[in-house]
């Protein structure tokens, strides 16, 4: 199976923050953000295997600053490391002020997608061919975050 570079799969969606979206202080509902997350890291996932993807885990998720009602959420996703049928995916998330353009660090996220065929079976994904120094930094965190996944689950 021929491998893909990080760059053909990255992935960028924006969205807008709307009344409906946010709390009482009129700050984005954390759950609205991992919803956001969870579907930024399956485009670039889809793109990468080009096959039908499950959620796996969610490693680590931090919320850093709110997201207000009226701003946009700019989320970028990486493919940092695959393994036979499963991934890693990093999505960062930022607030954009839409009528400065500023953005804000508001959240990261590390994602475990599994490959599925069209009859709900794992599947082969190609191999993740790391060009760039970060996405080869990417790459090493990502296996020690798997070990460390994989040890907490024989102690569950």
């Amino acid at each position: 199976m021929t491998g893909k570079p990080v760059k053909e799969s990255q992935s960028e969606m924006t969205e807008l923050v709307l009344p409906n979206d946010t709390n009482p202080l009129g700050a984005l509902l954390g759950g609205r953000l991992m919803h956001m997350v969870d579907i930024a890291a399956a485009l670039a996932g889809h793109r990468h295997s080009r096959s039908y993807l499950v959620t796996a885990a969610v490693d680590h998720l931090d919320f850093l600053h709110p997201a207000r009602m009226g701003q946009f959420v700019v989320l970028k996703s990486s493919v940092n490391r695959v393994w036979n049928t499963s991934m890693e995916i990093g999505v960062k998330a930022f607030a954009e002020d839409i009528l400065t353009g500023r953005r804000l660090h508001i959240c990261s996220a590390y994602l475990t997608f599994v490959a599925l065929d069209e009859q709900g079976n794992r599947r082969a994904i190609p191999p993740l061919i790391p060009e760039s120094d970060d996405d080869k930094r990417r790459f090493d965190e990502a296996g020690e975050r798997r070990k460390h996944r994989l040890e907490l689950r024989k102690r569950a």
